[in-house]
């Protein structure tokens, strides 16, 4: 075994080297290298946690824009399946008229009325033209496309307070001589199950009416 002997004069010129060598660094500066790494390091954190954030807020500001977008969509079709269904017993009531010959040599209208709907409907004026009533009002008992071969039953008054659920009524105009029956065409105001007034013109055009029945 070799054993090396130290003098204590060599291990005391090297303790003397290392010591001039630490006293040869300038200590002042460290804490401010380290202050500038933490400092850089703090930086680069604040940004990605900056470009993090914008990211999350681009991304929620998407989603929220698609889920109003979604329940906007979803309101119109609402609306418009509340529409639907407000308009779905009058679009069920037709009216179909005639202007026939009459025994006096004039004019005159027939007109049938059928509530194809599940409901009855109120309140039914029929007017010719701006101010002319019905001479005549029919039950039907049978009623048929070709409104002259529909089969009618007893008088009914008119305005007609009520029609049932699948049934149908004839008005008779009185007698005008021809151009007057032309100029005079046939409407229908009715209010539907649900109280909605209606008005139903001689070209099938629906709308809804303001008139109020009892006045």
């Amino acid at each position: 075994m070799l054993i090396v002997y130290v003098s204590s004069d060599a291990a005391a010129a090297r303790a003397a080297l290392y010591a001039a060598a630490m006293n040869g660094i300038d200590w002042g500066d460290v804490p401010t290298w380290l202050g500038a790494v933490f400092a850089a390091g703090a930086a680069a954190a604040a940004v990605w946690t900056l470009a993090s954030q914008r990211v999350q807020i681009r991304e929620q500001r998407q989603f929220i824009a698609e889920q109003a977008q979604n329940l906007s969509l979803e309101r119109a079709e609402l609306r418009a399946a509340a529409e639907d269904r407000r308009w779905s017993q009058a679009r069920q009531v037709l009216m179909q008229g005639l202007q026939l010959s009459h025994g006096s040599g004039g004019q005159f209208w027939k007109v049938q009325v059928v509530n194809r709907s599940d409901a009855p409907i109120r309140d039914l004026h029929v007017r010719f033209g701006d101010a002319y009533l019905p001479s005549e009002t029919h039950e039907v008992r049978t009623a048929a496309s070709n409104l002259l071969r529909s089969v009618i039953g007893e008088t009914w008054s008119h305005p007609l307070h009520s029609l049932g659920a699948g049934r149908a009524v004839i008005f008779d105009s009185q007698a005008f001589q021809p151009h007057t029956a032309h100029n005079s065409r046939p409407s229908l105001k009715f209010t539907d199950d649900n109280g909605i007034r209606w008005k139903l013109d001689h070209h099938g055009v629906l709308t809804e009416s303001s008139d109020d029945p009892q006045s």
